[in-house]
């Protein structure tokens, strides 16, 4: 079925990603980008560090650049965009210059690819391969603003918040989460969507990759944080629509976003 004029299909896809091979991880996102094309896809996310694996051997071994995105190492990924007329957001470390990021790509149907994100909350264990991204940052497609993140943002709900204060109706999450975080994503996701009453897609690692595993868990949660789509630790896509009108009719009910204070000065 098509969605409706205004709405856009989204899927979280996840599947298992090979340490330091990217060719590989390029041809799995292939094959997600084919099987999300099938069912009406416009808007496919994956996760976290997907293009060289979520794993330290394959942080400091070579990684892509940010002055090669246009290079052939992309193009089958580019061709199925295209081939699929779909947005594809795929996460990936990224060398700026001197400097190695945690980043999300936007590959655009018309072969375009920007690197428009890189992570802004790296974690402990990742400080010593990454730094910090300097700005949050948005996409649009057809017509829906959607925030940028990578994992541990979401833990920060004025990460959240300010795609949402930036017109954001969804806020997309390229993550990896370990065994024992699985009510960590869960609670955090949801609540930043009901926090901010739009719509919340997580696309996370899932299986074995290096020397890790993943629980995978890629969901779609609603305005209000109820899960729309949600997977296991197998591969597949989470898909659901993401409605302007619902987000409008969410935030007119659930005031949150609307209705912040400046809390003033603290008396002790």
């Amino acid at each position: 079925m098509t969605p409706a004029p205004g709405v856009v299909r989204v899927a979280a896809g996840q599947a298992v990603a090979v340490s330091g091979d990217i060719s590989a991880n390029v041809a799995t996102a292939v094959r997600l980008v084919d099987l999300a094309a099938g069912q009406g896809v416009r808007l496919l996310v994956l996760p976290e560090a997907f293009l060289t694996g979520y794993d330290e051997a394959a942080f400091v071994g070579p990684i892509p650049s940010a002055d090669d995105l246009d290079g052939a190492w992309l193009e089958p990924l580019r061709q199925a965009a295209a081939t699929a007329d779909m947005v594809v957001v795929v996460s990936t470390p990224l060398r700026r210059g001197d400097l190695r990021r945690l980043t999300m790509l936007v590959i655009r149907p018309y072969g375009a690819v920007t690197a428009p994100y890189d992570k802004q909350h790296v974690d402990s264990d990742e400080a010593a391969y990454f730094s910090d991204g300097p700005c949050g940052a948005s996409i649009d497609v057809d017509g829906l603003r959607l925030g940028l993140s990578i994992c541990y943002d979401s833990s920060f709900p004025e990460h959240a918040r300010d795609a949402a204060d930036g017109g954001a109706v969804g806020y997309l999450n390229s993550a990896a989460f370990f065994p024992g975080s699985a009510h960590r994503r869960d609670v955090a996701l949801a609540a930043r969507a009901l926090d901010n009453g739009m719509y919340v897609v997580l696309a996370a690692a899932t299986g074995t990759c290096g020397d890790h595993r993943f629980i995978g868990g890629s969901a779609i949660f609603d305005p209000e944080g109820r899960p729309l789509a949600r997977l296991g630790e197998e591969e597949g896509l989470a898909i659901a629509d993401l409605d302007p009108a619902v987000v409008a009719e969410t935030r007119a009910v659930r005031t949150m976003h609307a209705d912040r204070r400046d809390l003033g000065s603290r008396l002790r």
